[in-house]
């Protein structure tokens, strides 16, 4: 019998604010143990929280940029468990009624467009987290304590890991470009955990779901969907049936093992978290949300290939990166120059210089405006596109405009016709075997292209001299 899989996903995100969800400590990532604490976040008795007013605005950001309803009256409510890493015993989080509902996630999988429906996002704060060493034993973090959440919460529309995977990486994306997530995976910033069921091929009921914790990159989430995936078709064929539990996947030994059994939603006991009131988003503040939200990855994505002729790989690798996508748009917008041209330039010598450095776009001196002027000069023939690949180090590196680097390093073409012409016949003067070569029938104007480009320092306007080296050949015989 053949099965199909069915996925949910719930997404986790931590939202890039200054401070902590319900305190003032700092929400920053990296700092020495416990010291980003105080007794809101460590939840000592007594202590009252503040809901910080950018983590709503944030995730009503994310709910409007995914096509959800944003409710402009929420609440927070307690969900109460026991981990050494919760002070409080009880998790700050949203129950049934959260911030957004009823969105849907476009991306591509292999061509096709696919949608995933969001059932809601909804914010809450992050636990501790335990830091184990065989020396000192384990010790409880509580910096990462009431950092900001929000969670995304789909439905069961997913049936690969590979649609997981570009859903994943679609959030991922939709997340970077509206500037409320670091996007960090090494840091953990965006985590998930997975719903996976199988049913017979053809059928529309849902069966046992299965769900894994502790996965913290998109190829690990593929890896434990296949495993489980396999695992619970293994148990069926041998005439077992899938039990309703919580596994943790294990990404090192590739295998995932029980945590708990069967776990519903009255096992956290929520209520209305007594010490919060709620929240409520008027007209004003919508509007300012709205307006801060970009064309999106999968319009720019679609955009492109319709617009700009781009392939799908080249569409994609531009749509993917908000401040690489902002300055294509930026050089197409001018109408000084082809979108295509500067899509060349971002996605190879532009991209390469990043990588080698390391660096972010934004935190480069390169601007829209000095990428236009470099792509002119070479279409007007002042520098060879050899020596705009000279210029574009110091473009990043510095205030200089394009016309005063090209001054600077010696690099403005020669296209002086006289100029050129003596530099060919001088070349063809110096290489009497090569024009013995030519009328002996052998092609050697790649050769004698090369020794004009070297007498003119590389300098010389290519098409001028192929263009004057034919015409002197062709006088030769």
């Amino acid at each position: 019998m053949k099965y199909e899989a069915v996925i949910g996903l719930e997404v986790h995100a931590e939202l890039s604010t200054e401070s902590k969800i319900f305190c003032s400590c700092s929400a920053k990532f990296g700092a020495g143990i416990n010291t980003h604490t105080c007794p809101v976040c460590t939840g000592m008795p007594g202590s009252l929280p503040v809901l910080n007013r950018q983590v709503v605005h944030y995730a009503a950001k994310m709910g409007l940029a995914t096509g959800c309803t944003v409710n402009r009256l929420c609440k927070s409510d307690r969900k109460n468990y026991f981990y050494p890493d919760l002070p409080k015993a009880y998790q700050i989080s949203q129950f049934d009624v959260p911030i957004c509902e009823n969105g849907e996630v476009y991306f591509y999988v292999d061509g096709e467009k696919k949608c995933c429906r969001l059932e809601r996002i909804h914010f809450e704060e992050d636990a501790g987290k335990l830091l184990h060493d065989e020396i000192d034993g384990t010790v409880v973090d509580f910096n990462r304590c009431g950092v900001p959440l929000i969670e995304m919460v789909t439905r069961p529309d997913l049936h690969s890991s590979a649609e997981a995977k570009e859903f994943l990486e679609t959030i991922k994306t939709t997340l970077s470009y509206l500037d409320i997530c670091d996007c960090k995976m090494e840091e953990g910033s965006i985590r998930c955990d997975v719903n996976v069921s199988i049913r017979p091929e053809g059928s529309t009921e849902l069966g046992t779901r299965v769900e894994m914790k502790n996965i913290n990159t998109f190829s690990g989430a593929v890896r434990a969907i296949d495993f489980e995936v396999a695992r619970q078709i293994d148990v069926v064929e041998h005439g077992g049936t899938i039990q309703q539990e919580t596994r943790r996947w294990d990404d090192v030994k590739l295998k995932n093992t029980v945590m708990r059994t069967k776990e519903d939603a009255q096992d956290y006991r929520y209520f209305p978290d007594p010490d919060l009131i709620a929240v409520e988003i008027d007209d004003a503040w919508m509007d300012k949300i709205r307006s801060e939200i970009p064309e999106l990855p999968v319009a720019r994505y679609e955009r492109y290939r319709n617009e700009f002729g781009m392939t799908a790989m080249e569409a994609r690798q531009l749509s993917d990166s908000f401040a690489k996508a902002e300055l294509l748009d930026a050089a197409a917008r001018s109408g000084k120059v082809k979108p295509k041209a500067a899509a060349n330039w971002i996605l190879s010598d532009i991209s390469k210089y990043l990588n080698d450095k390391a660096v972010e776009l934004e935190d480069t001196k390169l601007t829209a405006d000095k990428l236009i002027d470099l792509i002119v000069l070479i279409d007007k023939g002042t520098i060879s596109g050899a020596a705009g690949k000279k210029v574009l180090p110091a473009m990043f590196e510095t205030d200089e405009t394009v016309e005063a680097i090209v001054g600077r390093m010696g690099l403005k073409q020669v296209s002086d016709e006289g100029a050129i012409l003596k530099i060919v016949q001088d070349v063809l003067a110096d290489n009497q075997k090569a024009i013995d070569d030519y009328k002996a029938g052998k092609n050697v104007t790649g050769f004698l292209v090369g020794q004009c480009m070297k007498a003119s320092k590389g300098q010389g306007n290519p098409q001028m001299i192929n263009k004057l080296l034919a015409q002197e050949l062709v006088k030769l015989g």
